[in-house]
């Protein structure tokens, strides 16, 4: 299991618990854009941010704070939701750490509708 499932996994039975105390990085505070469809979610911000050192510390940090993200973002497994993309900065975290990717002050998180669907 890695440390973004075991983060969320803990975080699913306990809620107060935040971040892994294992951890040696320190929690940053993160711009997070939301697309259209999880704003109302977010009280209708477009932008808000999440702390976390991981991208998958950030998004429990946002269901945290906006609890009608529960489920948008992440499985109940603790996986990356497959109907959301998320980037750091112009990465997306698929090919990269998936929610261990370590995020910094300096970065960007979007998050993305993933589209389906072409020509029959």
């Amino acid at each position: 299991m890695s440390t973004g499932d075991r983060i969320l996994s803990q975080a699913v039975d306990n809620p107060s618990w935040i971040f892994d105390p294992d951890h040696p990085e320190t929690a940053v505070a993160v711009e997070v854009r939301l697309p259209t469809l999880l704003r109302a979610n977010a009280g209708g911000q477009s932008t808000v941010r999440g702390d976390g050192a991981t991208v998958g510390e950030v998004l429990f940090d946002l269901v945290r704070q906006y609890p009608g993200l529960q489920g948008q973002l992440v499985t109940d497994a603790g996986e990356l939701h497959r109907f959301v993309n998320v980037y750091v900065n112009d990465d997306d975290v698929r090919y990269m750490e998936k929610l261990d990717t370590k995020v910094s002050e300096e970065d960007t998180i979007s998050i993305l509708p993933a589209v389906a669907g072409g020509a029959r």
